[in-house]
């Protein structure tokens, strides 16, 4: 089998899915835009062949060296990133390669735009917020005056929290209208009074979960990189639940075929008119792609099982060899460097250190929203993670 995987460098732990699928036997083939010698020594040997590029962006490049692959080692079979950024080129090679493993370039609009998202969510039976694709300063305020303050402003093609804006009245409504970029199309929803909460997972080519989990965000991403706000979130029980049960649903609604996954919903924490009422759930994103900040090691701990693996071979055999059992509760706290803490590295690592799994720094592109140090920890109870996560965000 020949797998091309789009930049096996970053994030630094992604050549994890180039390892297992080598293991395995298949020849796996970066295209990234590190030169080789800037590559770690476990993404080096995770390749059969590295092939650089000065920009990902170029796609003249990435199509050159997606067919020098092609024309020295034969047909190609998959073409991955498990990179939100990097969806789009996945799916323009695999259409101009003939690979049908994966969405193509005219089946991304439901995968990569939040409006058409929420469209395939109502069909779904999946409810979701009230939104718009506001152009002017008076189409803002027409849906305000619907909708009532605040509204969640965000770019209707964007990833993460980038650009998103929380406007609680005119004045800011008109401000961000005057400083918007003009080369963007904004998506405005109305602001939901709940607790992002996700389910991720990996399927069979049939739509089937091997494996899925959630996570509970304690502080909402948004909240980290506007407010600076400690990243704060934790793995929570799927078996029987709600969130499995619409999180499913949402698998079957999407092109999700043999893919890793990750959704967001949100859980009301009060009556909201028109959507439902406290405890339900709303679909949010929808996003083709493994979880970022760490994701999938932590399910690795809260399952004791190898994800990377799961996902290799579900490419290879389509099928999952471990039994999934849910063993730990895992928790997730990435620190801001400005903030004074109450417990300093050293005392974190020495009161905990039988339960840290994770004690790294963050890499500066992506610590805006995860933090710059994480620590990710496991417990047998979920009173024990809440003290453990209280103690290590707490500040002076």
């Amino acid at each position: 089998m020949n797998v091309i995987f789009i930049s096996p460098h970053f994030p630094t732990y992604y050549y994890n899915f180039c390892d297992r699928l080598k293991e395995r036997g298949a020849n796996v083939f970066g295209i990234g835009d590190a030169p080789y010698e800037t590559l770690s020594e476990n993404t080096k040997s995770s390749l059969t062949e590295y092939y650089y590029v000065s920009s990902l962006e170029n796609y003249e490049e990435v199509y050159k060296a997606t067919a020098y692959f092609a024309y020295k080692y034969g047909k190609i079979d998959w073409i991955e990133s498990e990179n939100e950024y990097w969806l789009i080129l996945e799916a323009r090679l695999r259409t101009d390669f003939n690979v049908n493993t994966g969405p193509k370039a005219d089946e991304m609009d439901s995968l990569r735009w939040k409006s058409k998202m929420k469209a395939v969510y109502k069909k779904a039976g999946v409810k979701v917020a009230d939104y718009t694709l506001p152009e002017t300063v008076e189409d803002g305020l027409a849906f305000t005056k619907k909708n009532g303050y605040p509204v969640i402003v965000k770019p209707d093609n964007g990833m993460g929290a980038s650009d998103t804006h929380k406007l609680k009245n005119d004045e800011e409504l008109k401000a961000f209208f005057e400083s918007k970029d003009p080369n963007v199309t904004y998506i405005m929803e109305d602001y939901i009074p709940g607790q992002v909460e996700t389910f991720e997972g990996i399927t069979d080519d049939k739509r089937n979960i091997f494996i899925a989990t959630s996570h509970v965000m304690v502080n909402q991403v948004m909240d980290s990189v506007n407010d600076r706000q400690e990243a704060l979130f934790y793995s929570q029980p799927v078996k029987d639940t709600d969130i499995y049960e619409i999180g499913a649903k949402t698998v079957k609604a999407f092109n999700s075929n043999s893919r890793f996954f990750h959704f967001e919903f949100m859980r009301l924490l009060e009556d909201k008119k028109g959507l439902g009422k406290k405890g339900d759930l709303l679909g949010l994103e929808v996003n083709m792609r493994a979880p970022g900040a760490y994701i999938p090691d932590m399910m690795n701990f809260c399952y004791d099982v190898d994800v990377y693996t799961i996902w290799a071979d579900m490419l290879l055999y389509n099928e999952c060899y471990y039994d999934i059992k849910r063993k730990y509760y895992v928790a997730y706290v990435g620190r801001h460097p400005e903030f004074d803490y109450v417990l300093s590295y050293d005392d974190v690592r020495e009161r905990y250190g039988d339960k840290i799994v994770i004690d790294t720094d963050v890499p500066a592109a992506l610590a805006e929203a995860m933090g710059s140090h994480v620590f990710i920890y496991r417990t047998k109870t979920k009173k024990e993670m809440n003290t453990i996560m209280q103690a290590i965000a707490q500040r002076r």
